[in-house]
């Protein structure tokens, strides 16, 4: 599967997941994922960024709202529609993270929200990122843990309903395209009835596929993070408690070599 096939089921969830996802029911992202990214990001006030696979643009405002400009792409042309309307000031664009349409040493830094483990070759998109960085800029994006985010993955919970363990199988599956259908999980089925569920395709990697890319595309990492929801989440969340006791997410923030 090539970025353009995949790019075709992406546009397929985009009108479904536009209208889940503001709603509120993204949990993960809301309240887990967005906080500790913004949280790990440095300082951009004054900065010029782009963000990769912007979706219907949530993640971008609030990116927005921290630095002088900002730029966006997503595959998808009905996610972009949808995050232009929201408006924002912030300049939208169709294309491939994988064949970015800007030239040399643009920006100050590139994001990407919990996008690039969507794409066929995300090599290719970090490679594009380090291309259109300016010397000393940096690149940051957020992924689905490695070591959970397996072909076979299964709650051990005790007697309460909590989760104490995570039974995982299959890290070294090769899959890659297999179709995974679902939706979000804290959506309660009337609000889900008669929608389609999301149909995405999967490009696992493992931890060290993940940091040769960045040391491939010649980046020096500078941060790691492993977010867990904290407890008050966890008890308005029942979803998120398993994030206390094993990693769900992965954050990595890397930076071109060059005096900025």
């Amino acid at each position: 599967m090539d970025d353009r096939e995949a790019g075709r089921y992406w546009e397929e969830n985009a009108e479904v997941w536009t209208r889940l996802a503001r709603q509120g029911w993204d949990i993960f992202r809301d309240h887990l994922n967005t906080p500790a990214f913004l949280g790990l990001l440095p300082d951009v006030r004054g900065l010029v960024g782009l963000d990769l696979g912007s979706g219907e643009g949530h993640n971008t405002r609030l990116v927005a709202q921290r630095c002088a400009a900002l730029y966006a792409i997503d595959i998808a042309p009905a996610f972009v529609r949808h995050a232009q309307a929201s408006g924002g000031g912030i300049h939208y664009a169709v294309a491939s993270a994988q064949r970015l349409p800007f030239p040399d040493n643009t920006f100050d830094f590139v994001t990407a929200f919990m996008s690039l483990m969507d794409m066929p070759q995300p090599e290719r998109a970090i490679e594009e990122a380090r291309r259109v960085l300016k010397p000393g800029g940096f690149l940051q994006f957020s992924i689905p843990h490695p070591c959970t985010d397996t072909v076979h993955r299964r709650h051990v919970k005790d007697a309460e309903g909590r989760t104490y363990a995570m039974e995982i199988g299959g890290y070294f599956a090769k899959i890659d395209g297999q179709i995974d259908e679902w939706i979000f999980h804290s959506a309660p089925p009337g609000v889900t009835a008669g929608l389609r569920k999301f149909r995405t395709p999967r490009f696992p990697r493992t931890v060290s596929a993940w940091l040769n890319m960045i040391v491939d595309a010649s980046f020096q990492i500078e941060r790691v993070a492993e977010p867990q929801a904290g407890d008050e989440a966890a008890a308005r969340f029942p979803k998120l408690q398993a994030t206390q006791v094993v990693p769900f997410l992965l954050h990595l923030r890397c930076r071109k070599a060059g005096n900025k």
